[in-house]
């Protein structure tokens, strides 16, 4: 397919890409931004859908020949680019994406290969980067699917999916309506032990505790923790200990630990 010149910001074409409010954006055919070469490189080479590529006219010689034959590619001067984000774009390379359906728990649980199973399981995570951080950190680590409650982030934002590397767009990621009722399915039907990341003297210390076979590993809200009610669905709670009166870590270093101690055999 040639490469289609775009003079305006006002074309149709390039609706998708302005600054659009991002739960508009999943709404509308449940697209999301790539941004950046390596991003949209990871986009096309997965398994979900690019509908269409936006280049400034000055990388459409080094990116358009990769782009497969039947995606649209845009390209447009570097003013035109920098007015569709409202600020100076140095990369010049986007991509419209579409998500597709959500795998559900079943999906998940029928596609996971062997016993050892290594689930990351967040019920609240409100800010986009810290979440985009723990995806990119469950795929180097392993993780075999992440499992996102009622009240999480949208792990396809832009900025989560710039922060995951694209991590997002390979690792199953199920979006759940009754999270509380998913666990409990997880531990009786699917043997999943559940494992709750807490700030408790009385919790675990990580160091003392052996994975289990099939672990469900939950992360807390930022600010509030597990609550009491999905803490209650944990088979064990463990802490990381802290030293020289630190209280706790970042929620994406914290991931990085637990799955650290519970993947490095």
């Amino acid at each position: 397919m040639p490469v289609i010149s775009i003079n305006s910001l006002d074309d149709p074409r390039l609706a998708p890409y302005r600054n659009l409010k991002e739960r508009d954006l999943a709404r509308d055919g449940d697209r999301f931004i790539a941004e950046g070469e390596n991003l949209v490189k990871r986009l096309i080479a997965s398994r979900m859908m690019t509908e269409s590529v936006l280049l400034a006219d000055r990388r459409v010689a080094e990116i358009a020949p990769l782009v497969p034959e039947h995606i649209p590619v845009y390209s447009a001067s570097a003013d035109v680019v920098n007015q569709v984000l409202g600020f100076k774009f140095h990369a010049g390379v986007m991509a419209v994406g579409i998500r597709g359906p959500s795998p559900t728990i079943d999906d998940v649980m029928t596609g996971a290969a062997g016993e050892r199973l290594t689930l990351l399981i967040c019920p609240e995570i409100e800010k986009t980067d810290n979440l985009g951080a723990i995806i990119r950190i469950a795929a180097a680590f392993g993780v075999d699917a992440m499992i996102l409650g009622e009240r999480c982030c949208d792990p396809f934002f832009r900025q989560s999916v710039r922060v995951s590397m694209g991590a997002a767009f390979v690792l199953p990621i199920v979006r759940c309506d009754d999270l509380a009722r998913d666990l409990r399915r997880l531990r009786g039907e699917f043997g999943v032990e559940m494992i709750g990341s807490v700030l408790a003297e009385d919790a675990e210390r990580l160091e003392d505790v052996a994975r289990p076979l099939r672990m469900g590993l939950l992360l807390g809200n930022e600010a509030q923790g597990l609550g009491a009610d999905l803490e209650g669905l944990c088979d064990r709670r463990v802490t990381i200990p802290m030293k020289l009166g630190t209280d706790s870590l970042n929620v994406a270093v914290a991931a990085g630990v637990f799955l650290y101690h519970f993947t490095r055999g």
